[in-house]
């Protein structure tokens, strides 16, 4: 060897050496962080402090601001009295609880939580509207300013929150014995892995996820469950559901009364379902055309395979709604076209406004979890839960904190809480593909996302889309998906905008209360329509939406038929639903 080949290697060896040095580093310093990058949030700061510092009229704007401020909270504190309610000054945001309780409008309360909103309201302009800042940064710093804020929320303190002070005198201080004990419970359960308090009244396949089925087909990474027919005929086209990976499937195969499963089984479907496997360290090296292939692909053919010569109508559920569009668009592109529809719930095919889940999504971002991921070859469920925690914090972390230890209450614990804590992995290869070439490069909507040695093309998808999305939905905002409007040319897209959220949306069960829906059917020839003239001129219709998405099913399917055998001879049925997977731990 010469000397240029030796210095050659050790200078590799040296580089693998440092970039070792620098995962293990930022490994560690996540757990304390929450999978955060510190780095990333101090680039953010700098540049929203530079650009405000470069802006005196947004200064002066900020002063004004601030003094008006002070001229409302004086004028009403003047007002008060201690006998009587005192009228606020600033109303909270619609969303935001914290407030609620009548106790909140008596003095000395209304003005410390009026104070506090003025507070809000302040930083929020103080971080929003300063030349030359980017639109990116200003959400990453609003983001913060939120996060700082809701910690320091007088509702979060015992002394300033009036609840907390009621609560005290009437039980004699119990209420903190209380919360202690569950507070205790809480660390006891986190330490040793157990799931939150309430959920041993929920198992999966006693109470959860207990549709008649069995497993007709397994690989490394998915098992597929076929559901018992329910009717005496079937439509002739099967439905093929492919969850999420994120997500245990049973969120679509809840307690009976509420599963989306059971009900379309009920009109008349045959129903399979994907239910995936729960990654470990060896899966590492699982990447997305594993999952498109072992996944989507493997599916859809024991499902041709069981039912033969017949389409399917395939269904998608977030991510797992962007895998069956990357599929389908690969299907299209090589001429396979046995999906009679597509139906994607709550999923997007364009991430260039995917909403506030993209705080956490920048270059300095990515890097920084692909070290924590390297560490472990996976992301744990719980990294992914925290990240999900701070896009709804004053939910779902501080007013639970106030209500459990600081009232000593306990929430009940329903169904879909209790899948909610039943937390799932990602793999290293595929998640941090899955964040730079959808994420970060929006290499999907853009043409340039490749499968296989060729580019794939969302607009090759023919088949009519039925795109359902969520009006509260914080994972894929329904701005985003109303997108695939723009990038197909398929002869139909249905849309329909419901209620809720991005799971409580979804699960809308008939028979829910104050469920609402809009629903529009755009042909190919017709001009687009903008999402916000659409949600103005598309009328509101009362109840679940499960019903018209079935009708529409029923409309694109061929006359009922015998229901089709449980499995194959080459797809036999090998145990019971809700199979093996789904119990993995």
């Amino acid at each position: 060897m010469t000397n240029a080949q030796c210095s050659t290697t050790h200078a590799k060896h040296d580089h693998y050496t440092t970039r070792a040095i620098d995962r293990a580093f930022k490994a560690g310093l996540a757990q304390a962080t929450l999978g955060i990058t510190p780095a990333g949030v101090a680039t953010s700061l700098f540049e929203w402090l530079s650009h405000l510092a470069l802006s005196p009229g947004k200064q002066l704007e900020l002063i004004a601001e601030a003094q008006r401020s002070a001229i409302r909270l004086a004028q009403h504190a003047g007002q008060v009295n201690p006998a009587l309610d005192a009228r606020p000054c600033i109303a909270p945001l619609a969303q935001d609880r914290r407030f609620e309780n009548d106790a909140w409008s008596r003095w000395p309360y209304s003005l410390i939580y009026q104070s506090f909103l003025l507070q809000e309201q302040w930083w929020q302009k103080a971080t929003s509207d300063i030349d030359g800042l980017s639109p990116d940064t200003e959400e990453v710093v609003s983001f913060i300013g939120r996060q700082v804020l809701d910690r320091w929320s007088p509702s979060n303190f015992p002394w300033l929150n009036p609840e907390v002070t009621q609560a005290t005198l009437d039980q004699g201080g119990m209420n903190y014995l209380n919360g202690w004990r569950n507070f205790i419970d809480d660390w006891e359960r986190r330490m040793t892995g157990q799931p939150p308090a309430g959920s041993e009244a929920f198992e999966v396949g006693a109470n959860l996820a207990v549709t008649p089925g069995k497993v007709v087909y397994r690989n490394h990474l998915i098992e597929l469950i076929q559901y018992a027919p329910a009717t005496k005929e079937v439509y002739a086209e099967p439905i093929l559901i492919a969850p999420a990976w994120i997500m245990k499937y049973y969120i679509l195969d809840l307690s009976p009364e509420n599963s989306l499963v059971r009900y379309l089984v009920a009109q008349g479907h045959t129903v399979f379902m994907i239910s995936w496997r729960n990654p470990g360290p060896e899966d590492r090296d699982l990447d997305m055309d594993d999952y498109r292939t072992l996944g989507i692909m493997a599916a859809l053919d024991a499902v041709t395979d069981i039912v033969p010569d017949r389409l399917v109508h395939a269904v998608g559920y977030c991510l797992g709604g962007t895998l069956l569009s990357i599929a389908a668009a690969a299907m299209a592109r090589d001429g396979d076209d046995r999906l009679a529809s597509l139906t994607l719930l709550a999923a997007q095919v364009d991430f260039t406004e995917a909403g506030e889940l993209t705080l956490f999504i920048s270059e300095s971002e990515v890097a920084y979890l692909e070290s924590m991921m390297w560490d472990r070859g996976y992301l744990t469920g719980d990294q992914m839960a925290g990240a999900f925690q701070l896009l709804r914090s004053n939910d779902l972390i501080w007013s639970r904190m106030v209500r459990d230890y600081l009232l000593g209450q306990r929430q009940p614990m329903n169904d879909l809480m209790a899948w909610n804590a039943d937390l799932t992995r990602m793999p290293h290869a595929m998640h941090s593909q899955y964040l730079r070439r959808l994420f970060l490069d929006n290499e999907l909507a853009t043409g340039r996302f490749f499968v296989g040695e060729r580019p794939i093309a969302i607009t090759d998808i023919r088949a009519p889309i039925f795109a359902v999305a969520t009006r509260r939905d914080h994972v894929a905002p329904w701005r985003s998906v109303y997108k695939i409007h723009l990038l197909t040319d398929a002869d139909e897209v249905t849309f329909l905008l419901t209620s809720g959220g991005h799971n409580a949306g979804i699960v809308s069960e008939p028979g829910h209360p104050r469920r609402r829906y809009q629903l529009h059917t755009h042909y190919e020839k017709q001009s687009y329509i903008d999402p916000d003239t659409w949600r103005q001129t598309t009328p509101e219709q009362e109840g679940s939406w499960w019903p018209a998405w079935q009708a529409w099913l029923a409309e694109r399917s061929s006359p009922k038929v015998e229901p089709p055998a449980m499995g194959s001879e080459t797809h036999p049925p090998l145990m019971e639903a809700p199979g093996s997977y789904v119990l993995q731990p």
